[in-house]
C-alpha cells in the first residue's frame, strides 16, 4: 500500500472478517494487476517518474461535493500518482507525487485558501541517501580494520591542546580530558583502556586526585593495566620521555617511568576565586597564586614577581632543564617574558617555552 490510511483501512477489514469468522487464506497475495513488487534495492535504483512529493490542506471556501472529489482526483493521477485525496468538513487534505507542483496547487485554489504547504524533492533525497549510504558502509569498512597491536599502550589524563599534542607526539594512544576542576571516572578511563590496542596499557594519571581512580581499574580489564602515579603533567611527559618501547617487560618500564618522574619540581602560577585562607596565607579574590609541587609558596597582584620568585627557587634546586607551558590566554609575548626572566635567575639551566593552552593555570613549570 501507499499510504498509512490504506495500510490502516486492510487491517481493519482483515479484523472484521476474522470476527465475522470467514475463513481467510493467508497464502501471500499477489500483487495487482499492472504493479510489479520489486526489492527496496532494485526500487532504489529505478528511476523516479515524478519528482516532487507535494502534501498540503485546502480550507474550503465552497462545498466539496462527492463529485468534486471524484474530479480533483482524476486531474491529480492526470499529473502525478501516489494520490491521497481526503475531505473532511471544511478541509481537505492533499498527498500527490508530481513533477509540477504549481499545477496541483493552482488546482487547489479554486475550492479555498491552502495551509501547511509542504514540498520534498524526491530525486535530492535519494541522491543524498544515496550519498550517506555510501559515507556509512566506507565508515563501517574503516572501521572493521584492526588497529594495528602493540606490546604496550598508553593513556593519559591531560588538558589544553597543546599538552595534548605533546603527549601524543610522544606515543600515547589516548587521551582523556581532565584536570583540576575535572577528574574523569573509573568507568571514563577503563572505557579507554579496553579500546587501547595493546595487552599492557600505562594510565598516566597527572594528577594526585586521579590516581586511585585510575587504580582501581587494575583487575577490571581482561588487559594489564599498570598505573604510573603521576601527580602533574610535567611528570607525565618527562615519565613518557623516558620510555623505551623495545623493553618488554612492563615492571621495568614502570620503575623507568616513575624514577623519571620523581625526578621532576612542577610550579604551577593560577589565581584566587575568592577569598580564603590557605597554608598560613591569607588568600584575596583576584590574587594570583603561585603553586610548587601543590603547596602555596605565596600570593601577589603581579605575575613577574611570582615567576621570579619560582625563577630562584629553580636556582636554589641546582635546576638543569626548565621547560614552561604557556596557559589558554597566554600570548607569545607575555611566555617570551617569562623564559627571559628564567634565563636570567637560572643561567645554568637550560630554559624551554610550548604553547600548553591549559585552563585555570597560566604557567605551568617544569623543573628538572
Amino acid at each position: 500500500v501507499d499510504s498509512g490510511g490504506q495500510g490502516l483501512l486492510e487491517v481493519m477489514r482483515g479484523a472484521y472478517d476474522a470476527f465475522q469468522g470467514k475463513e481467510i487464506d493467508y497464502s501471500a497475495i499477489e500483487a495487482s494487476a499492472g504493479t510489479k513488487m520489486v526489492k527496496p534495492s532494485e526500487q532504489a535504483e529505478t528511476e523516479i517518474k515524478f519528482g516532487y512529493c507535494t502534501e498540503f490542506i485546502i480550507m474550503l471556501e465552497k462545498e466539496f461535493t462527492a463529485k468534486d472529489e471524484t474530479e480533483f482526483k482524476a486531474y491529480l493521477e492526470s499529473i502525478g500518482d501516489s494520490i491521497v485525496c481526503v475531505a473532511d468538513d471544511d478541509i481537505v487534505k492533499i498527498h500527490v507525487h508530481t513533477n509540477d507542483p504549481g499545477l496541483a496547487i493552482q488546482k487547489a485554489l479554486t475550492y479555498g485558501q491552502l495551509s501547511r504547504m509542504k514540498i520534498d524533492n524526491m530525486r535530492e533525497e535519494h541522491q543524498e541517501k544515496v550519498i550517506k549510504d555510501a559515507e556509512r558502509k566506507a565508515a563501517e569498512a574503516q572501521q572493521s580494520v584492526p588497529e594495528e597491536r602493540k606490546a604496550t599502550g598508553f593513556i593519559a589524563v591531560s588538558i589544553g591542546e597543546g599538552v595534548n599534542e605533546i603527549f601524543k607526539g610522544l606515543g600515547v594512544d589516548y587521551i582523556i580530558e581532565g584536570g583540576q576542576t575535572m577528574n574523569p571516572s573509573t568507568e571514563a578511563i577503563l572505557r579507554e583502556i579496553d579500546q587501547t590496542p595493546s595487552e599492557v596499557v600505562f594510565v598516566l594519571p597527572n594528577n594526585k586526585n586521579i590516581i586511585m581512580a585510575a587504580q582501581q581499574c587494575v583487575g577490571l580489564s581482561e588487559k594489564e593495566v599498570v598505573v604510573v602515579p603521576t601527580a602533574t603533567v610535567p611528570q607525565g611527559i618527562s615519565a613518557m620521555m623516558n620510555v623505551d618501547p623495545e623493553e618488554p617487560d612492563a615492571q621495568v618500564i614502570l620503575q623507568a617511568m616513575t624514577d623519571a618522574a620523581a625526578n621532576v619540581t612542577t610550579a604551577q602560577i593560577t589565581y584566587a576565586a575568592r577569598n580564603s585562607d590557605f597554608d598560613g596565607f591569607a588568600i584575596n579574590e583576584g590574587d594570583y597564586l603561585a603553586l610548587c609541587d601543590g603547596k602555596l609558596m605565596g600570593t601577589d597582584r603581579s605575575l613577574d614577581v611570582l615567576l621570579e620568585r619560582l625563577a630562584r627557587m629553580a636556582s636554589d634546586k641546582g635546576a638543569e632543564f626548565i621547560t614552561i607551558y604557556a596557559g589558554e590566554g597566554v600570548s607569545d609575548e607575555d611566555a617570551a617574558r617569562a623564559a627571559a626572566l628564567f634565563e636570567t635567575v637560572c643561567p645554568q639551566a637550560e630554559v624551554s617555552t610550548l604553547p600548553g593552552g591549559q585552563p585555570v593555570y597560566y604557567y605551568i613549570v617544569a623543573i628538572e
